[in-house]
């Protein structure tokens, strides 16, 4: 893919972020979500790219934009897309940090369809990456952090989902005298926030969604990090579900690069609410102010893009298209 798509996606994510943004603190998720939803989907059809949705909204019988499978994009290079458009509803419905729009984008065939069901992740960091497994016990990956960023684990600080089915986790990191961040929601944010030296955080442990698992990875893919996954389904159907989508085995660790394949992958984020390493959307009289992420796993390259919006110019170029 051509260096310069990185600034379309970017406009992607910006537009729905300006979209839902203006939902923040209103209590209504779904008005929110589906503001993303649409502004997202109108962006992409200016972009050239000849894109698949592997990981959207949900069937094409329960989405009507984004849907898995649908075609997007103006027209190019065949490429597969994950997309979130409001990653965080419950955050922006009550007006709390961490919500973004976000997409990742690989070669057709680069990204692991996941299909809508829990998985198991650890992230860490360049400095930590090859070092942790997935099957050890907490205690084991908070010391093989602690000796790769050569701190001890007091030192180091781990993000973990606020949930029952972490209580035993939780307590095994704070037995080991890690610190401990919990979040309400997200946790694509935290996986990139790990990678990225100066944000406070050193690991993410912890059972969350699938599809978000493979979005957070083309992040961490592109920043160097690591991350290991073991999808955890619930039923039988859910396993039948994985088998369909090409996953023969599903308590089998998933790689970074089983998550997401090959050296031409791009990932965008823009924040919608305030964030630990971007500031949400600020509205001022006839337009916004964004800021966002874009990097390119081939190069290496993160551009964070601080981008002023006048939606009045905005306006009077599309009567004139």
């Amino acid at each position: 893919m051509d260096r310069e798509l990185a600034l379309e996606f970017v406009r992607v994510t910006e537009a729905a972020a300006i979209a839902s943004g203006r939902w923040m603190g209103k209590g209504e998720k779904n008005l929110a979500d589906q503001a993303a939803v649409d502004a997202m989907r109108t962006a992409f059809d200016s972009v050239n790219i000849n894109g698949k949705v592997v990981i959207g909204e949900g069937e094409m019988d329960e989405a009507p934009m984004l849907y898995i499978g649908e075609a997007v994009g103006g027209g190019g290079l065949d490429v597969d897309i994950a997309v979130d458009p409001l990653e965080g509803t419950n955050l922006i419905a009550k007006g709390l940090p961490g919500a973004i729009a976000v997409l990742a984008i690989a070669s057709r065939g680069g990204l692991l369809h996941a299909p809508d069901m829990y998985m198991d992740k650890i992230v860490v960091g360049p400095k930590a990456a090859g070092k942790v497994n997935i099957n050890a016990s907490v205690t084991e990956n908070l010391k093989v952090v602690a000796n790769a960023l050569e701190r001890k684990v007091e030192d180091v600080t781990v993000v973990i989902l606020d949930r029952p089915r972490h209580e035993s986790i939780i307590a095994e990191a704070r037995k080991a005298g890690a610190r401990i961040k919990l979040i309400t929601d997200g946790d694509v944010s935290p996986a990139i926030n790990v990678c990225i030296e100066g944000t406070g955080v050193h690991m993410m442990i912890g059972i969350g969604g699938a599809p978000e698992g493979v979005i957070a990875a083309a992040a961490v893919k592109c920043l160097g990090g690591d991350m290991q996954g073991i999808l955890r389904p619930e039923n039988d159907q859910e396993i039948a579900r994985a088998k369909t989508m090409g996953i023969s085995d599903v308590h089998k660790v998933l790689t970074l690069d089983d998550l997401v394949k090959g050296d031409d992958a791009f990932f965008a984020a823009t924040a919608i609410t305030q964030g630990d390493l971007l500031n949400g959307v600020r509205y001022f009289g006839g337009g916004a102010r964004t800021h966002s992420i874009v990097m390119r796993y081939k190069t290496g390259t993160v551009r964070f893009v601080d981008a002023i919006h006048k939606f009045e110019r905005k306006s009077m170029a599309i009567k004139r298209a």
